[in-house]
């Protein structure tokens, strides 16, 4: 089972989203899921991204609130969470 690594930009970024009135549980939801190696259900759009980003994947925890993560043989790093506007400045 791959460990969860966090970035400190990450961790910052759930108090962000805690400040916000964000349900983290649905963060911690997905999380799991990650972690037992089974398939998202597609709700969480999980995808690759591109350009600057392309050796990670973002997935959604609600329309507007994603997930950008890095999976390793062992580790999957958490690099940030947040609007689409606060991680990709849109």
């Amino acid at each position: 089972m791959p460990k969860l690594k966090r970035s400190s930009q990450f961790k910052r970024d759930v108090k962000l989203q805690v400040k916000r009135g964000k349900d983290t549980d649905k963060l911690k939801k997905a999380l799991q899921i990650l972690v037992s190696g089974k398939e998202l259900p597609e709700q969480y759009n999980d995808h690759p991204m591109l350009g600057n980003w392309d050796s990670h994947r973002s997935l959604h925890i609600e329309p507007d609130w994603i997930l950008i993560y890095k999976v390793d043989q062992q580790t999957i790093s958490l690099i940030r969470t947040g609007t689409h506007s606060d991680i990709l400045k849109r």
